[in-house]
């Protein structure tokens, strides 16, 4: 076996379970030979660290390129009302990168100081700044979760149950059309929230989605609240391995998503107004290769959204780590968990990174974790894939990374590959701090077909 670069090894693996979308000071772009060869990527192949001493989404405030990258997502949805500028950045200066304790207790305050904001207002019967409160609250609770792995630990609850209930009372105050329903799933129940379109046909569209490994749909805003307004009705679910059945039943993803989706859409189809032949399933992040891998089984799609495309996620893994460290984990388990344990847990972002992935996957160690990630396939059953897919992706897209022309170029069915550049500015991954632009070009495509 071929000798491999520990450090470059050890920092892939941080970036692919933290959902980092980068952690070194030069980034790789990709050439146009790693996209679909029917458009002009000459913007995605060039290296736009060259043209600028610093790019605008690599924050460089608090000394971990993970938690830049997930600050950068809250701070994006300041344009969606679930967070402003100034109170995220207040709490990001407050934050020991260096304490596995510090973002969950920074995050939490900050979610029940602004949650007693939103009690007062109530209080005095300002109805509208108390829901506007209620949301941000809801979702700085959600943020203080992100890095907080007190696996079934009290903590852990009550920040859970305390951003669903602040959602909820958001919701009702803000007078958004969204109910909370729960959806039968082996034996026991998942979440999810049926927002109807007020300007919806008889029969209308109904988008069914779902985030990946560490956003909640509900902070999705600009995706269901971008629906309602044209038109569709929307279903967004959590899945096991996420957000509350992750937390609070314990649920750990699984690869076979289809068995996830099916009841969904049994749900979806019973709503009142939907028209059966227009159903839509988006997958976010982790969610770009849930989605794909579920279409290929679930026949009733009429469109699969993939956010960025994934055609094999250990591929995408394996292309940042090396086969040759990779292949660690299968030829001497013992020796990899070494390894890592060595070099890797002393460093608190690639530390939470992996016991994170480690936890959502149902894992019992890192070598374990890699082997469980290999499942995550949608090759042999990409040909089964017969509705309608649109493939996003972005230029500077490290998470990963040449994955959306994989799965491109592998779909035989009716498809579309749409690439955000640094002319349009949503080309990091998911479009974080450029959701309105992510919301304007896809749902541009989708009414095309749709509506």
């Amino acid at each position: 076996m071929k000798d491999f670069n520990r450090r470059e090894a050890l920092m892939g693996l941080a970036a692919l379970v933290g959902g980092s979308a980068a952690l070194t000071p030069s980034i790789s772009w990709g050439t146009e030979a790693e996209a679909p060869q029917k458009f002009d990527l000459s913007d995605a192949g060039k290296s736009l660290d060259k043209q600028f001493e610093r790019t605008w989404w690599q924050l460089g405030m608090m000394g971990d390129a993970i938690m830049d990258n997930q600050l950068l997502w809250y701070l994006g949805q300041a344009g969606q009302r679930s967070s402003e500028v100034s109170e995220c950045l207040d709490v990001a200066l407050r934050i020991d990168v260096n304490s596995d304790d510090s973002w969950f207790t920074e995050w939490n305050a900050l979610a029940e100081r602004v949650e007693t904001v939103a009690e007062t207002s109530y209080k005095r019967g300002h109805r509208l700044s108390s829901g506007q409160a209620y949301l941000r609250a809801a979702n700085y609770y959600r943020a203080a979760l992100i890095h907080f792995l007190d696996e079934g630990g009290p903590r852990l609850k009550k920040a859970t149950l305390a951003s669903r209930n602040a959602y909820e009372k958001a919701l009702q105050l803000l007078k958004i059309p969204g109910t909370a329903i729960s959806i039968p799933y082996e034996g026991t129940t998942l979440p999810a929230h049926f927002y109807r379109s007020p300007v919806a046909d008889t029969k209308a569209p109904i988008l069914v989605m779902h985030q990946g490994m560490h956003a909640w749909p509900e902070e999705t805003k600009w995706a269901w609240e971008g629906a309602i307004m044209r038109g569709y009705h929307v279903l967004a679910f959590h899945g096991p391995g996420q957000g509350l059945p992750l937390r609070l039943q314990n649920l750990k993803f699984r690869p076979d998503w289809e068995n996830v989706i099916k009841p969904v859409v049994d749900v979806a189809l019973q709503m009142p107004g939907v028209d059966p032949n227009r159903v839509i399933l988006k997958g976010l992040s982790f969610g770009g290769y849930l989605a794909p891998r579920a279409a290929a089984f679930e026949k009733r799609l009429a469109v699969c959204i993939a956010n960025p495309g994934v055609l094999d996620w250990f591929d995408g893994m394996e292309r940042v780590l090396t086969p040759e460290f990779t292949g660690l984990a299968f030829a001497d388990p013992d020796a990899f968990n070494a390894v890592v344990e060595q070099t890797f847990m002393s460093q608190p972002g690639p530390r939470w990174g992996l016991a994170d992935g480690i936890w959502k996957f149902g894992a019992t160690s890192p070598a374990d974790f890699i082997h469980k990630l290999k499942q995550y396939s949608t090759k042999p059953y990409v040909d089964q894939i017969k509705c309608k897919v649109l493939v996003m992706d972005g230029a500077a897209e490290e998470f990963s990374k040449g994955q959306g022309p994989a799965l491109y170029e592998a779909l035989k069915t009716d498809k579309e590959y749409m690439l955000f550049t640094a002319e349009d500015t949503g080309l990091v991954h998911c479009q974080t701090g450029a959701m309105a632009i992510g919301e304007q070009r896809m749902f541009d495509w989708l009414d095309e077909q749709m509506l």
